[in-house]
């Protein structure tokens, strides 16, 4: 979807809204089918007449090439080195690497107003929506494609004075083979060679780390429960200790898997079944992705941070656009730099596929 994309009126959200409220009461026998094939329709029939997208949905864990660390986050031990890396050139240098990408002023957008009311019903429509998509498989030897457009907002110190500032919007491709043993990541704000970097295992230390909920591979991600109510606990039971709270960091596991990890058809559908058991999920129906695409977001408040992650889809269709992580309640001492508003990281899902050879493009 485009900018200039039509969004869903209020008063279709609520037709939606009832249509699945009527599903999931207790009607006849069959009639449960019968909703939900229309609803199928009704989406296939707005996915023909929206503006082409191309992403169809899953994003990786928090491997320290992916993203700049979260607050709070207990990193895996083989992370650390590099975590300790990157707190060395924030000290010496002021902030983040640039690695060629300018830096400007932070990033800011209006609060959207945030509701539970209608979590299950929108999450459902998105999990149907998610399993009818073509998703094909990744087989040995290929490898998972994944661009986008990126943005972040961090504090930045020059002689001992700190301030916000923001990477620019930048292109980044990364190539994972379903082993996650072979990668390459090209990004400026990562690394200041066109040509990119290896991820490929094992690291410089000599580690092969084992694939992981935070930091998965498709093969690790093919072996995982579709099982909402198993999956959620094993999340809950993975994570215990990182994040600011067990519900943010298992919605923040989830989170990372939509937008740069490709799990397989029936998982990822899953994965908003179990995103609605999670105390705290909101609906926000106004958010916009890294290209200005304009999308209902599924969301959460991290308490501790004050920042709302937001997952961005298509209002129409349910396709996954992107995310953004906004702050929205006022911080106290240095943090108080961050004021409500601020954008802290944005994406954009431009192309999602399997190709055959790595910095292969579609």
């Amino acid at each position: 979807m485009n900018a200039n994309t039509p969004r869903q009126r209020p008063a279709e959200r609520e037709e939606d809204s009832s249509l699945f409220s009527r599903t999931a009461r207790d009607l006849p026998s069959g009639r449960h089918q019968f909703h939900k094939e229309r609803l199928m329709a009704q989406i296939h029939d707005e996915q023909r007449t929206a503006a082409p997208t191309r992403s169809p949905a899953p994003a990786a864990g928090r491997a320290w090439w992916q993203r700049l660390p979260r607050p709070a986050i207990t990193l895996p031990a083989t992370a650390a080195l590099v975590a300790a890396a990157v707190a060395a050139a924030m000290v010496t240098s002021g902030g983040p690497a640039d690695h060629g990408v300018a830096t400007g002023p932070a990033l800011t957008t209006p609060i959207g107003a945030a509701s539970a009311k209608g979590v299950p019903q929108l999450l459902d429509r998105i999990s149907l929506a998610a399993a009818e998509a073509s998703h094909p498989d990744v087989q040995p030897g290929q490898f998972v494609y994944i661009e986008s457009r990126t943005a972040d907002t961090f504090l930045k110190t020059v002689d001992g004075k700190t301030s916000l500032a923001s990477h620019e919007l930048h292109r980044r491709q990364i190539w994972k083979s379903p082993d996650g043993t072979e990668g390459w990541l090209i990004d400026p704000a990562v690394n200041d060679s066109p040509e990119g970097e290896t991820l490929s295992l094992p690291d410089e230390q000599g580690n092969t780390p084992k694939a992981h909920l935070n930091s998965p591979s498709y093969d690790y991600l093919s072996r995982l429960t579709t099982d909402p109510d198993a999956l959620l606990a094993k999340i809950y039971k993975e994570t215990e200790g990182h994040g600011n709270s067990p519900d943010q960091e298992a919605f923040t596991t989830i989170g990372d898997l939509l937008g740069e990890s490709y799990p397989p058809a029936e998982l990822y559908s899953a994965l908003f079944r179990t995103a609605a058991k999670i105390p705290g999920v909101v609906v926000v129906q106004d958010a916009v992705d890294a290209m200005g695409r304009h999308g209902v977001a599924v969301a959460r408040l991290d308490e501790t941070s004050g920042q709302r992650e937001e997952w961005i889809f298509d209002p129409k269709t349910y396709v996954f656009l992107g995310e953004r992580t906004v702050q929205v309640e006022k911080r106290t001492g240095e943090d108080a730099l961050i004021t409500p508003g601020t954008v802290t990281f944005t994406s954009a899902v431009i192309e999602r596929a399997v190709v055959d050879g790595m910095k292969q493009t579609p």
